[in-house]
């Protein structure tokens, strides 16, 4: 696969994937959107990937927002069109991957490049980077999905006040807060977001995959989150996982997940 916009590496069973802009601050574009789309749904159908990261290239933004000079012009009917685009191809497409995606964010985060973030299945970010939805000083509301995953990872009122000051936060702040679960050195990113990888490693593919769609289910209008529970619970009993984990557990040994 042919990408102008992005790179991948993989260690072990880790995909790392750079968004890599760095003349444009990593801002995303309509072809980055689809490269990562296309990227990202084919490392879901890899057995040998089991963890995603998702950065930026450089030290300086992770996402510094989305490519502004793209939609200028746009017209009511087209803007919409894109938020509803964009949404349905990267930012629902990560919140709703069964292999966990952590966004490592490295730098600035801002508009579009926080809405990534937040569709991320949790955050990891260096000392130096600062997050903030400016989109309300350009005349235009956050559209890929940042009004609501905001609001549910800190709260309504904290969300309404980032979004009204259209203002940064630091990474402490954004600890704090719990929009990020962890906060390091630039310099020790990488390595903590692979130790962290290493651990989920360990336990069954299958079992995450039903836990993430279990948790984002009580988030989803019309759906009851206990009973997705209950039905991916009975599920898990049904896989090899499942087997393998509990015959693990009895003869006191590690158990060798294989994802099926």
């Amino acid at each position: 696969m042919e990408m102008k916009n992005i790179l991948v590496e993989h260690e072990k069973f880790t995909a790392t994937i750079t968004i890599n802009r760095p003349e444009k601050l990593n801002a995303l574009n309509s072809e980055t959107i689809k490269e990562l789309h296309d990227c990202l749904k084919k490392l879901e159908d890899n057995d040998m990937v089991r963890t995603i990261i998702i950065t930026g290239s450089g030290e300086k933004a992770f996402v510094a927002g989305a490519d502004i000079s793209e939609f200028a012009h746009f017209s009511e009917k087209e803007g919409a069109a894109l938020a509803r685009k964009g949404q349905e191809l990267l930012f629902d497409f990560v919140e709703n991957m069964k292999t966990p995606v952590i966004a490592a964010v490295n730098g600035f985060a801002l508009g579009g490049g926080l809405e990534l973030a937040m569709s991320c299945h949790f955050r990891i970010a260096s000392d130096n980077a600062k997050m903030g939805l400016p989109e309300t000083s350009l005349g235009v509301i956050p559209g890929y999905g940042g009004t609501q995953r905001l609001a549910q990872l800190v709260g309504k009122g904290r969300a309404m006040e980032m979004i009204m000051t259209a203002g940064m936060i630091t990474a402490d702040e954004a600890h704090r807060t719990g929009l990020v679960n962890h906060v390091v050195p630039q310099a020790d990113l990488f390595a903590t977001y692979m130790t962290i990888a290493d651990k989920i490693q360990r336990n069954s593919p299958v079992a995450i995959g039903k836990a993430i769609e279990a948790v984002n289910a009580n988030f989803k209008d019309g759906v009851n989150g206990f009973e997705v529970e209950i039905k991916n619970f009975g599920e898990c009993f049904a896989t090899a996982d499942f087997k393998e984990g509990t015959t693990a557990f009895l003869e006191k040994r590690k158990a060798a997940f294989e994802g099926k």
